[in-house]
Formats: structure tokens, C-alpha cells, sequence
């Protein structure tokens, strides 16, 4: 079994994610690549286009969100992704169990007389062929259920059906509190392209395509799904996968045919988005974050900064600014040329952030 080295891994894992070299391609094929993007910072896509693609615009990705190419729903994890609309459809109905047994166990959830089937339905009949304000609809829910907990009805309203958050939420100089419509009223109606063990073994193949080689682990933490061993061992035995041992042994999985790159590869520095999901949700961070390091960046909200790359590894932190300012954090000293390369990135962003 070919062994992985911990350079070869965080350099396999940049040029997966487009993070070695920025790319001339369109915003929808870079977040088909990467499976989307963790999106619960509206801004947050811009940014993880911006530190991937040369030259990229906000309103490129604007007219994705507008012509409902790409959408922004709960998917994984129950956390907000922006990803193409029909992925989007297959994906969250794949995810839709794990969802609702977070709703489940949640006790702030609780009904008292209500069963999460009505909500369901008096939710879907209330924006069906329209978008309502989460207000709105909390408020709407409460009329028919008034021995409820207004908040509880929002939350199984909100998990228990597909819901888009539709513009202005998302646009990069939009604003506002989310407005959800019925996915299918919002793409047009359709069923999932996938279903069952077809869809598993599909949303493994694109995380390994986007974040391989990976542990069975790494695969279930990002995607919240359980029990995916036994398919990942009956795709090697198919051939569709190859192992690997990683740096300390541990099997690692990787789509047959795809490269590992070059561990001497230069890695520049970048200035990543928030939630960027080649750092949170990972359990195979080691490749890109040392422990220690992404415990600096874990806030007591849940927000979540930039993070800095330096020669491929986590190096500290970003936030916006006043105006279109960045302010960064680092963890060490950075040598001149990794200062200047930093220097550059930040006068990037900033401009970038300008046009805000």
C-alpha cells in the first residue's frame, strides 16, 4: 500500500481545492469541484471564490444566486451550503435524516400537542408558490399551533422541508434576515437524480474528488452520514477506489485515476473565507492545521474568522474591517518573502472588499 506523507497530503489537498494556483474557470464549476460551500456567512462564498478563482467578481456569482443556478440551503450537518440547485435536491433529501434526528434530540424542540408532520405540512401549504420572512412564517406557524413554542415550530419548519434562502440573502451587497421559499417552487419541481446507496457512494465520490486521498472518518464528519464503510470498502473491491496509508498509518481512500501532487509544490499564501470547509468540519485537519493552531481560531459563538495560509498551513487569522480594511492575527513570524507574499494578499482582499 503506497504511503502518503503529510506534505503530500496538504499539497494534494490545496491543488484539490484550487488553493496552490488561482484558476481562470467559472464560479459554477469551481464550487462543483470544491462541493460547494459552507455558507452560513452569506459573504463567505465570495470569499472562497475570490481566494480560487484570478479575477473574480461578486456579481458572477450574484447572477448564479439570482438566475437560481446555485442556492443557499440547509444541507450537511444541518449547516447552510451554497451549491448547484439540482445537487442541492439530491444532497439535502440524502441528509434529511440525520437532520431530523438533530431535531429530535434537540430539547428546545419539543412539541406539546403538535407532531413534526403537521408543522410540516401547514409549512409547506403556507409557502407553497411563495418566500415568506422567517418572522413571518414563525409567526404564521403560531397561529395554527398556539400551544407551541413559536421557535420550535420555526426550527421544524425550517429542517424538516427544503427551504432555500432566497435573495437578497447572499448577494454580496445584499442584506437583510433570511427569506425561505420551497426549494422546488424556487428551481422548479423535480425529483432527487440520486437516491439511497447511489447517492451515498456519489456524494463520497465528489468529497474525495474535492478533498482526497481521505479517511472513512474525514468522509463522515464533513457529510454527517453514518455507516459508510461498508461502502467504501465495496468501491475498492470494485476497483472505483484505491487506499493509501496515511502519515500515521491510518487507511486512507482516494478515487482511482486522480493524481497526488507534487509534496515540493510552492504553496503561496492565501487568505481563506470563514467556515471554509477545508478546515471546519474536517477530521483529517492535520494535513492543513496543526491542534493547537485551529483552537486559536474556535470563537464562543460559533463565528468563525479567515483563516491565513502560509506555506499551506494554518497560520492565523483575518476579519473585515472598517471599510474594506483586513485585519489579520498570525500565530509566528513570517519570514520577509512570506511577509511580502501576506502583504500582497491583504492589498487583494481589500480591494475585493471595496467594491462592497
Amino acid at each position: 500500500m503506497t504511503q502518503i506523507t503529510p506534505r503530500q497530503a496538504n499539497r494534494t489537498l490545496l491543488s484539490r481545492q484550487h488553493l496552490l494556483t488561482r484558476v481562470d474557470d467559472d464560479a459554477i464549476e469551481v464550487i462543483d469541484r470544491i462541493v460547494g460551500i459552507q455558507s452560513q456567512d452569506p459573504s463567505s462564498a465570495f470569499y472562497a471564490l475570490a481566494s480560487r478563482i484570478d479575477e473574480f467578481q461578486p456579481d458572477e456569482l450574484d447572477a448564479l444566486l439570482t438566475d437560481r443556478e446555485v442556492v443557499r440551503i440547509a444541507l450537511l450537518r444541518s449547516t447552510v451550503f451554497l451549491l448547484d440547485g439540482l445537487d442541492a435536491r439530491w444532497i439535502r433529501a440524502l441528509a434529511q435524516d440525520t437532520i431530523d434526528a438533530g431535531v429530535r434530540s434537540n430539547r428546545s424542540h419539543a412539541l406539546v400537542s403538535s407532531t413534526p408532520e403537521a408543522v410540516h405540512a401547514d409549512a409547506a401549504e403556507l409557502l407553497r408558490g411563495r418566500a415568506l420572512g422567517g418572522a413571518e412564517l414563525k409567526s404564521l406557524l403560531a397561529q395554527r399551533h398556539p400551544d407551541e413554542d413559536p421557535a420550535a415550530l420555526s426550527a421544524h419548519a425550517r429542517c424538516g422541508l427544503p427551504l432555500v434562502q432566497v435573495p437578497p440573502r447572499g448577494l454580496w451587497k445584499g442584506s437583510g434576515a433570511p427569506t425561505y421559499q420551497l426549494l422546488d417552487d424556487w428551481i422548479g419541481p423535480g425529483e432527487p437524480a440520486l437516491v439511497g446507496d447511489d447517492a451515498r457512494k456519489e456524494l463520497i465520490r465528489l468529497y474525495l474528488r474535492g478533498f482526497g486521498p481521505a479517511s472513512a472518518k474525514a468522509i463522515a464528519t464533513w457529510s454527517g452520514l453514518t455507516r459508510l464503510r461498508p461502502l467504501l470498502d465495496e468501491m475498492a473491491a470494485d476497483w472505483e477506489l484505491v487506499e493509501l496509508e496515511g502519515p500515521a498509518g491510518e487507511v486512507l481512500f482516494d478515487l482511482d485515476g486522480l493524481a497526488l501532487a507534487d509534496p515540493d509544490e510552492p504553496a503561496p499564501v492565501r487568505l481563506i473565507a470563514p467556515f471554509d470547509h477545508i478546515l471546519v468540519a474536517q477530521a483529517d485537519r492535520y494535513r492543513i492545521a496543526d491542534d493547537a493552531a485551529y483552537r486559536r481560531t474556535v470563537t464562543p459563538n460559533g463565528r468563525s474568522p479567515g483563516f491565513v495560509l502560509v506555506d499551506g498551513r494554518l497560520a492565523g487569522t483575518w476579519r473585515p474591517g472598517d471599510g474594506p480594511d483586513v485585519d489579520v492575527e498570525l500565530f509566528s513570524e513570517l519570514t520577509r518573502a512570506q511577509r511580502a507574499e501576506l502583504d500582497a494578499e491583504v492589498e487583494r482582499l481589500r480591494e475585493f472588499r471595496a467594491s462592497r
